[in-house]
């Protein structure tokens, strides 16, 4: 049992050191090795996201308090282009803690997706950001009856409550085409899904080749009909996801750029 907070910093810095050593040869790299390792900024993300410190400025400003664990911070700018560079191996490593924690074996899980819209549609046509070539795109969302531009992100949940995957797909991409993608990537899993997720083919090619279970709510003219429980979990998320999507809209720092 880890109780105090420098030891779940070492615990996690020594699980990320120790994969960054195997990957370290496939990372390509210009230039001198940077002051700082890879695996610092990593166990920063890393350490931050269970401490839900969620805004850069508010997780440097703590760290910069304990420059005894971490004396080679770097600057915010600096900080926040390795932090997109590494993007891809944070998730990574991500995937490898989770499965080393006990809250992550539930095998029974919930898919769904959040719109997040980065700029207000009205203002789209004279934005002078460059959403577009990040893949951002114009895209309905049907719950809210209106139409977005920005992204989703596709969340797979334990029913416990603990992220297991995430992706962030342009808004046009529709929940079954992304979630199949998503999903491809687990094994041994029950998963629940809306709606939005039914096909007899992905969910037959699911369980043939990932053994996932994918069972989604049907619609209401349909024979076959799921169990009030599994319909109460569904629902469950979708308010999770519900309370997530009204602090976006309530907050105008949600649209990170007009």
């Amino acid at each position: 049992m880890i109780e105090h907070f420098d030891d779940f910093c070492l615990y996690v810095y020594v699980i990320v050191d120790d994969i960054m050593q195997q990957i370290a040869p496939l990372l390509k790299r210009r230039g001198p090795a940077p002051a700082c390792s890879d695996s610092e900024p990593i166990t920063l993300v890393l350490v931050s996201e269970c401490c839900g410190w969620d805004l850069e400025t508010d997780m440097l400003s703590f760290w910069r308090g304990h420059r005894d664990l971490f004396p080679r911070l770097p600057s915010q700018s600096r900080f926040n282009r390795r932090r997109r560079n590494l993007m891809g191996v944070v998730n990574m490593i991500r995937q490898a803690v989770l499965q080393m924690l006990d809250v992550s074996q539930d095998r029974q899980g919930v898919i769904d997706s959040l719109p997040i819209p980065v700029v207000q549609f009205h203002l789209v046509p004279g934005s002078t950001g460059d959403w577009r070539a990040h893949g951002a795109t114009f895209g309905k969302v049907s719950s809210k009856k209106l139409t977005i531009f920005g992204y989703k992100l596709h969340l797979l949940i334990t029913l416990s409550g603990v992220i297991l995957d995430f992706e962030l797909a342009p808004a046009n991409e529709t929940d079954l085409t992304v979630g199949a993608e998503l999903l491809a990537q687990h094994t041994d899993l029950t998963v629940y899904g809306d709606k939005g997720y039914i096909s007899a083919t992905v969910a037959a090619d699911l369980l043939r080749t990932s053994r996932l279970r994918l069972l989604t709510l049907p619609r209401s003219n349909q024979r076959v009909q799921v169990p009030a429980s599994v319909r109460q979990t569904i629902n469950a998320v979708r308010q999770i996801i519900e309370t997530a999507w009204n602090w976006h809209r309530s907050h105008p720092n949600g649209y990170t750029s007009q």
